[in-house]
């Protein structure tokens, strides 16, 4: 392996603090300035995350133009005992260019639409403070020069999150949803934490090229510990196998939120650290593997549950873990599957953020329902939101020649092209995946906007405002196009990273896999339209059992119950009896003989001077008694 080195940032390179610094900057002033911002502070948290894309492209620009592909700045010294010396250090390369143009670009689309979506909200200006935070320390995760300085960036992420999910903390709902997105990822990121110390211990570093150059020095435990200490934090942070359930949860939030946290940020950063470690996961076939069945486990679950559920941002949500999942079985493939991972990111990217904001935009214009089977008929009253839904439906199920055909087939392929039987079984994975994903989008798609109308008496349906269809109108172009353009330039540019790109070959080509693709993806599409044409959501009885096991989310939340809440209650009931009965026990007891002691004692304090005169005596003649039998003996 050649060794890895970065040049030092320089020119326009060295402002890109800057990005961090800019919505930062609009978070820091809209929670200080208070209700005097109510009038402007959504548009200066607007005019940050645009300045922000806007510095973005120029860096991206900059970078292109270098020889070495990247750009390392120092900007002081966050820790220095003996020996070892860590640094608030920033990398910008092909890697983390890609997500900074994705956290600001799909970020500012998001941040126009919640003007209008969070118009009629009291606390709207608050809301684009915690989200300028929540981009401000995204992209903190994604430029770390270092693993700390990622680590710092990834638990920033954590707490704006949280921040945004119980947004609406009145509600029950939001706060124990933001509550427990913030446990589970708090649990997970134990394993980023073990990880630093792995490296910090073998190799006396966590500087990425310090770490990536001394890899190969690593023992195979070592490695195996590495690599899955890394998988266990990148799994909690994007919703995989098992740490799942917070992110459908998460849906209780503003639908804006949503679509920034499933589409262009959080939910990808699990991805990223095994895109940026990917030297070390390459080193261990073994934790390769793993990767491989995490993802491919996921990606199967999400599809299944996301087919038996009927509120609209539940089926996105179940979505997204499915589409991570695949996002996860490419990096764990390695080799040129990395550079596909990244490119089906950047497809979800536009397509599920443009489903989410479209859900928003019917949630809209349904007073805030979201049950499926209570919509149907809105193709004629929403026409922009049906468009670009519509748009978003043939990208996320793979058309040709729509984004996800262009990003999620080559998975499929790459799947396959494992050796032996493991390629059939990652392969048919992945391939009965894309079945289920067209089966689940085409059923929430035809309840929403086809079959007869089934409207409440409260709700008369119209279309959003301009504010809010003009982003989606651009994501949806985004969703139809972006996977076409981005193929060969986004496999070209991150060359440097992960090296040279090779088309994957296994038990059965490119062309076999995509025609038997898209023949179980117009199966699966065209087994919904039958079932659910008619508006209704009835299931044959045969499928009674399957629905039912999807609904409960595959035992998913009583696996956690049983797993972990239960034992954690009992164990913490066991602990407060522990203290109270024992500890607390002793104390008190201690103190009750005390106490006692000295209220016996003080009995003998009569305040008669003959009672103390025949204390005296005694004890004199005590002690003579004793002087005698020692003399005597």
């Amino acid at each position: 392996m050649d060794t890895i080195t970065y040049a030092p940032a320089s020119g326009l390179l060295a402002w890109t603090w800057a990005l961090i610094a800019l919505p930062a900057l609009g978070a820091a002033i809209l929670l200080l300035a208070g209700r005097r911002a109510d009038k402007w502070g959504h548009w200066l948290g607007v005019g940050t995350i645009g300045a922000a894309f806007a510095l973005a492209v120029g860096l991206f620009a900059s970078l292109s133009g270098l020889d070495n592909k990247s750009a390392h700045l120092d900007l002081f010294t966050l820790i220095a005992i003996g020996d070892l010396q860590i640094d608030a250090s920033l990398l910008f390369d092909p890697l983390s260019a890609v997500f900074c143009l994705l956290i600001t670009g799909v970020g500012l689309l998001i941040h126009i639409y919640a003007v209008g979506y969070m118009a009629e909200d009291a606390g709207r200006r608050k809301f684009f403070a915690y989200f300028n935070l929540f981009a401000a320390a995204m992209l903190v995760l994604v430029l770390g020069g270092n693993y700390f300085m990622t680590f710092v960036g990834w638990e920033a992420v954590g707490l704006a999150s949280y921040l945004l999910i119980a947004f609406w903390q009145l509600k029950p709902a939001a706060a124990t949803a933001g509550k427990k997105a913030f446990l589970t990822n708090r649990v997970a990121d134990v394993g980023f934490l073990l990880a630093m110390f792995t490296m910090l211990g073998a190799l006396g570093t966590v500087d990425f090229a310090g770490v990536f150059n001394g890899a190969e020095s690593l023992s195979t435990s070592t490695s195996l510990a590495l690599g899955l200490l890394l998988l266990a934090a990148a799994c909690g942070k994007s919703g995989q196998w098992p740490f799942q359930t917070w992110l459908p949860d998460a849906m209780e939030g503003p639908t804006p939120v949503s679509a920034l946290i499933h589409a262009a940020t959080m939910v990808t950063a699990g991805v990223y650290l095994i895109a940026r470690s990917h030297i070390i996961f390459s080193l261990n076939p073994n934790v390769q593997t793993a990767v491989v069945a995490v993802g491919a486990l996921t990606l199967l679950f999400g599809a299944i549950v996301g087919c038996a559920k009927d509120d609209i941002k539940r089926v996105l949500a179940w979505s997204t873990v499915s589409q991570i999942g695949y996002m996860f079985l490419a990096v764990g493939l390695g080799g040129g599957a990395f550079a596909l991972g990244i490119l089906h990111l950047l497809a979800h990217g536009f397509f599920k953020a443009g489903l989410f904001l479209g859900s928003g935009s019917v949630m809209h214009a349904m007073n805030d329902q979201t049950d499926i089977r209570r919509f149907g008929g809105l193709w004629r009253v929403m026409p922009w939101t049906y468009a670009t839904f519509l748009a978003g439906w043939v990208a996320i199920i793979g058309l040709f020649p729509f984004s996800g055909y262009f990003t999620k087939d080559p998975i499929i392929a790459a799947a396959f092209a494992r050796e032996g039987w493991q390629g059939w079984v990652t392969g048919g994975a992945a391939l009965l995946g894309a079945a289920l994903t067209a089966f689940y989008m085409t059923r929430l798609f035809v309840l929403t906007f086809h079959g007869p109308k089934r409207w409440t008496e409260d709700v008369h349906p119209h279309e959003s405002p301009a504010i809010m269809t003009g982003p989606l109108v651009l994501l949806g172009l985004g969703s139809l196009g972006a996977g076409a353009l981005m193929v060969s330039p986004v496999t070209e540019w991150l060359t440097p990273v992960f090296g040279e790109h090779a088309e994957p070959h296994g038990h059965l080509s490119h062309m076999q896999v995509t025609v038997i693709t898209t023949a179980v993806v117009v199966l699966g599409a065209a087994l919904a339209w039958f079932l659910f044409r008619g508006g209704t959501d009835e299931v044959p009885r045969a499928a009674a059992w399957p629905v039912r096991a999807a609904r409960a989310d595959l035992g998913g939340e009583a696996v956690n119950r049983g797993v972990f809440e239960r034992p954690g209650r009992l164990a913490a009931n066991a602990s407060v009896a522990i203290d109270a009965r024992g500890v607390d026990g002793v104390v008190n007891g201690l103190s009750a003989a005390v106490g006692g002691t000295s209220r016996r004692l003080l009995a003998l304090q009569t305040g008669f001077v003959r009672s103390y005169a025949l204390s005296i005596l005694s004890g004199a003649v005590i002690v003579v008694a004793a002087l005698m039998v020692v003399v005597i003996q």
